[in-house]
């Protein structure tokens, strides 16, 4: 468990880097990295937002 754990915090930094590194022009594939980890992060946050809308509003299908 511990071993994914640090499996994913080191794909999210190295995301990060990615990110920064396209913004002072790194090569293309640093750019398609950078492009899905700002594309994942913006999945994330849909989901978050989503689910926030969904907290306290109950069952309104009136089945």
């Amino acid at each position: 468990m511990g071993f994914l754990l640090l499996g994913i915090l080191a794909l999210a930094v190295g995301g990060c880097v990615c990110v920064v590194w396209a913004d002072r022009g790194g090569p293309r594939w640093v750019r398609l990295v950078a492009r899905a980890t700002v594309g994942a992060g913006e999945l994330v946050r849909r989901a978050q937002r989503s689910r926030r809308r969904g907290v306290g509003q109950g069952d309104s299908s009136g089945d």
